[in-house]
C-alpha cells in the first residue's frame, strides 16, 4: 500500500484542480471527495465528462444522453454546491475517437483551451491502468491537452475499477474524508446507473456502493 500525503498538506494544496470523468458516475466513484474538498476551498476549476453515456442501456440514444447529463449535473451539485456546471465533450460511449483523428484533435484543443482559460494547475483523470477503453482514452487525451495548453499542469490518476494502490508513484495524495453517506447520496443522482428506472442496461454493482471516504491520487506527470 502506498503512503499517501494529505492533499491539504501538500504542494498542491492551493492548486486549481480540473476533474476529468469518462462517464457520468465516475466523478462520484473515483473523485467525489476531491471534488468536495477543492470546491469547498474555491479551488475546483471544473468537472469535464468525456462520453455522452448513451451506450449504457440496450435502448440508449440521444434521450439517454440527455438523462445522463442531468444526472451528472445533479451529482456534482450534491458533491459540492459551489462546483459549477460540468462540461461535456460528447464522445460516443464505449467507442473512443481514434488517436489523432479530427475529432480527437478537436477535443485536445477544446480541453487545452479550458485548461488555459480556467488557470488549471492540476488535473485528476482516470489512471492508465483502468480496464475500460473510455477511461484509458481520457487519460491519453488529458496528457495531450496539457502539452497543447503549454501551461505547467500536474496530472494525477484516480481509480474507479482498479485498486487505488495498484502501483507505486513518485507522489501519492489522499483527500480529506467525506462524511458518511455523502458520496452515496451523490451516486444516487445517477438513477439510470443505479436502478431499473430506464430498462435493461448497466448497473453499478452493489459492492461499488461501499465507496471509501477518501480519494487516492497518484502523480502521473508533473509539469508544474
Amino acid at each position: 500500500m502506498s503512503i499517501a500525503q494529505p492533499l491539504h498538506a501538500s504542494r498542491y494544496a492551493r492548486a486549481r484542480w480540473l476533474v476529468l470523468a469518462p462517464h457520468a458516475d465516475d466523478e462520484t466513484l473515483g473523485a467525489g471527495a476531491l471534488i468536495k474538498e477543492t470546491a469547498g476551498a474555491g479551488l475546483l476549476a471544473g468537472v469535464v465528462y468525456l462520453t455522452d453515456g448513451a451506450g449504457s442501456h440496450d435502448a440508449g440514444g440521444s434521450w439517454l444522453a440527455w438523462v445522463r447529463r442531468r444526472e451528472a449535473a445533479l451529482a456534482v451539485r450534491r458533491l459540492a454546491a459551489r462546483a459549477g456546471a460540468p462540461v461535456f465533450l460528447g464522445w460516443p460511449d464505449a467507442h473512443p475517437h481514434a488517436l489523432n483523428s479530427a475529432a480527437w484533435r478537436a477535443s485536445v484543443r477544446s480541453l487545452a483551451t479550458l485548461i488555459r482559460a480556467r488557470r488549471v494547475d492540476a488535473i485528476a483523470v482516470t489512471g492508465a491502468q483502468e480496464p475500460h477503453c473510455d477511461h484509458t482514452a481520457f487519460h491519453v487525451l488529458a496528457g495531450a491537452a496539457v502539452r497543447a495548453a503549454r501551461r505547467p499542469v500536474a496530472v494525477f490518476g484516480y481509480r474507479v475499477w482498479t485498486d487505488p494502490a495498484v502501483r507505486a508513484a513518485r507522489r501519492t495524495l489522499r483527500t480529506r474524508a467525506m462524511l458518511p453517506g455523502q458520496r452515496r447520496h451523490a451516486l444516487m443522482a445517477h438513477r439510470s446507473q443505479t436502478s431499473v428506472a430506464y430498462g435493461p442496461g448497466f448497473r453499478v454493482a452493489r459492492a461499488a456502493w461501499r465507496m471509501p471516504a477518501r480519494d487516492i491520487l497518484h502523480l502521473e506527470t508533473n509539469r508544474a
